[in-house]
């Protein structure tokens, strides 16, 4: 699959002992599916950000563009999406016919080349199928002003449809397991798959990177700074043994090569796997405004050295498997100012069939995704939108109510609630009441479906369409043209479970972030690590 060329974690000998997940130094904690790799997580986070240079780099170099023909012929491509179709649509235009962009990056810890063993990973794990063990979500919105990157921790048990991997064919049924186990499920499409199913956001591309050209390009930029408050050595200790190494002095410093990413590994010194995933996007934001205030693309043997290593280390889905198409989303990332870029982690609690894993905090986790469905900023520092409202202009019906075939389906079921029975026979009759007499449920298998819907096949069932949500009380911006159905459906989703008035909810507001996120916003310099005391000399 494509995904077999994606090398995986390394770094120095003496990589650090895995500590229990989610614990500070003292122990326990969630080990999951991790086959000994979990000294590298740290690691894998370094990829992405390598992503994110490597965007940037493109989308600087239009007067290369010659040069970047010869690029194209490094970047290796693989289908979007290799799960079932989730029927997530993406979302609806704003008024300026804009629509966000969303992309899901993903850090394998593939072994199957020498280079990536070489460079520190385990030779007994050469062969094994690849973990998704880092997996993040840019959200770019739709007027390109502001942009959220979303994490979900590796041990979230998730549902995982079935996925077929595109080049073996090799067809696994769907299951529950940890999210980071998709990637061996059918590549990355598969993780796609799993992602949209759990979210409800519809992602365009995904990207994964191998490991073997991330410190050349975190040497490239010339350091990032991070900070700390307290000297931190990362080393073992009589308690708990392993340690990434690490050793700074107090205050700004700045971090290359593989101090970068002893940075990136560290865990015991921050007391906690939370802290590390603070002190890695404190890093990730620090490196997008070094990125943001060089002045590389002047030095054209620098940046053709960064080139090089960074279509080699990509892999993407194929849609957007040129120089010229990565050039054009490079273009669109790098305008985002620091001050309206912030990195979350999904809210989660433990899983409660096991304790080494997380599932999602239900309402936090659900505002979250709610927040990237509808583009809401995760910031405040926007200006105030001028045109907002994304519902369609009012349509003449075709025919009467009573004339009117119109079907309603339940698709209340989630990924972690089953369906509510008798839902589309109970909406059925709410619409019979209403003068819809023609009103029928869906005999099928129920759906799921986040947001109740309305859909319609054609244009002259427009007006219908929108007299059935009307009726119900559903706003018009839930109505929507699809091929998917023959006539006028009511889809009953999970936002509406109970009750036979929809439910009306209060829009999130920009920067209303949940609680449980732990959001830092990129142009934050003022952030330093805390750390643990046995970890200070």
């Amino acid at each position: 699959m494509a995904q077999s060329s994606v090398r995986g974690k390394a770094g120095p000998e003496g990589a650090e002992t895995a500590a229990p997940d989610g614990q500070g130094p003292s122990g326990g904690g969630r080990r999951g599916a991790r086959r000994g790799r979990e000294h590298g997580r740290g690691r894998r986070v370094l990829r992405w950000a390598a992503i994110v240079l490597a965007l940037v780099i493109l989308g600087s170099a239009g007067a290369g563009y010659l040069y970047y023909r010869h690029l194209n012929g490094n970047i290796t491509k693989g289908s979007r999406i290799s799960g079932d179709d989730s029927k997530v649509r993406r979302t609806r235009p704003d008024a300026a016919g804009r629509t966000p962009l969303n992309i899901l990056l993903i850090g394998s810890d593939s072994r199957n080349s020498a280079e990536n063993v070489k460079l520190g990973g385990s030779k007994d794990n050469r062969g094994n199928p690849p973990l998704g063990d880092v997996q993040m979500l840019i959200h770019l919105s739709a007027d390109r002003e502001s942009a959220a990157m979303v994490s979900i921790p590796r041990d979230t048990r998730v549902a995982i449809p079935k996925c077929v991997d595109p080049d073996t064919k090799r067809v696994y049924p769907p299951t529950e397991d940890i999210i980071n186990t998709t990637l061996a499920r059918g590549g990355a499409g598969c993780t796609l798959a799993t992602w949209e199913d759990l979210t409800g956001v519809y992602i365009d591309h995904w990207m994964t990177i191998d490991f073997a050209g991330v410190v050349r390009m975190a040497d490239a930029i010339g350091g990032v700074d991070v900070c700390v408050n307290q000297n931190v050595w990362d080393h073992s200790t009589p308690a708990q043994r392993g340690g990434s190494g690490l050793k700074l002095t107090a205050g700004h410093r700045k971090v290359k090569g593989v101090q970068a990413l002893q940075w990136l590994r560290t865990r015991h010194a921050w007391g906690s796997d939370v802290m590390r995933a603070r002190a890695q996007h404190m890093y990730l934001n620090s490196m997008i405004r070094t990125l943001k205030g060089q002045n590389v693309f002047t030095d054209s043997g620098r940046l053709m050295d960064l080139a090089e290593a960074a279509t080699k280390s990509l892999t993407v889905s194929q849609e957007i498997g040129t120089v010229k198409k990565l050039y054009d989303l490079g273009t669109q990332l790098k305008s985002v100012p620091a001050d309206r870029i912030t990195s979350v982690t999904m809210p989660n609690v433990e899983d409660p069939l096991n304790k080494e894993h997380v599932v999602p905090q239900k309402a936090g986790s659900d505002k979250l995704w709610e927040m990237l469905r509808d583009d809401v900023p995760l910031d405040r520092n926007g200006k105030p939108s001028k045109a907002k409202s994304t519902s369609q202009p009012a349509k003449t019906p075709s025919v009467r109510p009573a004339q009117l075939g119109v079907v309603v389906a339940n698709g209340t079921g989630s990924s972690t609630l089953a369906a509510v029975p008798g839902r589309a026979a109970a909406i059925g009759t709410v619409l019979t009441q209403a003068g819809y007499g023609r009103a029928t449920k869906d005999a099928s298998a129920a759906l799921s479906q986040d947001e109740t819907v309305v859909r319609y096949p054609s244009a002259d069932l427009e007006g219908d369409a929108q007299g059935v949500a009307k009726a119900l009380g559903i706003p018009l911006s839930q109505v929507e043209r699809s091929t998917a159905v023959s006539g006028v459906t009511v889809i009953v989703g999970a936002d509406w479970r109970t009750g036979n008035a929809y439910p009306k909810k209060s829009a999130p507001k920009a920067g209303d972030i949940p609680e449980g996120s732990d959001a830092i916003n990129g142009a934050d310099s003022s952030r330093c690590m805390d750390v643990y005391q046995p970890y200070r000399w």
